[in-house]
């Protein structure tokens, strides 16, 4: 399941849900929502708290996403450091490897090509 079709359901049921159990909370509690001095009916006051739920729920989720994304941008800075650091301290040794790797890989190919001939 995709992020955003998972993000569009959870919205989808926080109204869904604020809407079915909101009119029985506010008749439980006898709530009224006052606007202009006016009361609101209730499924105009549901769908204030529920759009102010959804608000909420997509600020925390833009929060944890950029505290999530700085904490794997700063760990990528961190290792790639690391990996510059070690090839910075390594290189003669890594240069000499990959030398080697190159005169045998070429005087190997060269040997098969002379067995067969």
């Amino acid at each position: 399941m995709t992020f955003f079709k998972s993000l569009l359901l959870a919205i989808f049921a926080t109204l869904f849900l604020t809407y079915a159990l909101g009119t029985s909370f506010l008749e439980l509690l006898d709530i009224h929502v006052y606007m202009d001095g006016e009361v609101i009916e209730p499924l105009k006051a549901i769908g204030f708290s529920a759009m102010a739920v959804v608000a909420l729920v997509l600020i925390a989720l833009a929060i944890v996403l950029s505290v999530f994304g700085s904490f794997i941008f700063i760990s990528l800075l961190v290792l790639g450091s690391v990996a510059m650091i070690a090839i910075n301290v390594f290189w003669p040794v890594l240069f000499a490897a990959i030398a080697i790797w190159l005169l045998m890989r070429n005087k190997g190919e060269a040997s098969k090509e002379t067995q067969y001939s």
